[in-house]
């Protein structure tokens, strides 16, 4: 099975002239992630995921009263400061941390690429939402109040684009590859739970958080690939090149 997948690897990149293995990469996420997205979307549309998008929102709640989630209220008030982190608030401060840190010292083109992952992100939520305007979920009681629509998930989607995005920055600090993989997984571990956090509340289906995770992956390796290419034309500081 390996040799099959690393035989059509090499495939394509010699269909693509050679094109270096990371690009290869980030065009496979990307491409990836998007097919994801429009596959929940269809599904999401023609109603087929409901039943088990229910059914995973019953599982986090008691059986016996769907309005008591499991855990009680100590794991519900903790679940709702973890969903925080993907709030337009907390993004809004960290994002603006970042590129101000970035700012100050001169890494402007870093800054801009945060600055551009994260508006860019935010905008992308709400066109899809606008798109698709899926209603909240009914089957439990909402935890915390939550407008616009439901598909995808705000909240996970800007959560995997600022995380990943500031995360990819920060692997660039150091040399040791465990400590980059440990940045990146810390990362992917926050917007994990940031989405895992929307369906436990109740605001969200499964199938929005996924697709949300789907889009923002997509989208933050978007932006990091068109910044690489840059970089290696001189239009962006050397500090985002692995």
């Amino acid at each position: 099975m390996f040799g099959r997948i690393s035989a059509l690897i090499g495939q394509a990149k010699k269909a693509l002239g050679g094109i270096d293995a990371l690009l290869l990469v980030s065009i496979l996420a990307v491409v990836g992630g998007g097919w994801i997205f429009l596959e929940l979307a269809d599904e999401v549309e023609e109603g087929d995921t409901l039943p088990l998008d229910e059914r995973i929102l019953l599982a986090f709640r008691n059986p016996e009263d769907p309005a008591d989630p499991l855990g009680g209220p100590v794991v519900e008030e903790l679940v709702r400061d973890l969903t925080a982190l993907g709030g337009v608030a907390i993004i809004g401060l960290v994002t603006a941390a970042s590129v101000g840190f970035l700012a100050m010292d001169r890494k402007y083109h870093a800054a801009v690429l945060v600055l551009v992952a994260t508006v860019g992100g935010q905008l992308l939520s709400a066109a899809l939402k606008g798109l698709y305007d899926r209603p909240r979920p009914d089957v439990v009681p909402h935890l915390m109040h939550a407008s616009q629509a439901s598909f995808p998930s705000g909240h996970s989607l800007l959560a995997a684009v600022t995380y990943l995005t500031l995360g990819a920055l920060m692997a660039r600090l150091v040399d040791r590859p465990a400590l980059k993989l440990y940045i990146i997984a810390v990362a992917a571990l926050i917007a994990g739970m940031v989405g895992v956090s929307r369906v436990y509340l109740g605001v969200h289906y499964p199938t929005d958080v996924l697709a949300g995770w789907a889009v923002g992956l997509s989208w933050a390796i978007l932006c990091w690939e068109v910044a690489r290419r840059l970089q290696r034309r001189g239009m962006v500081e050397p500090t985002i090149e692995p």
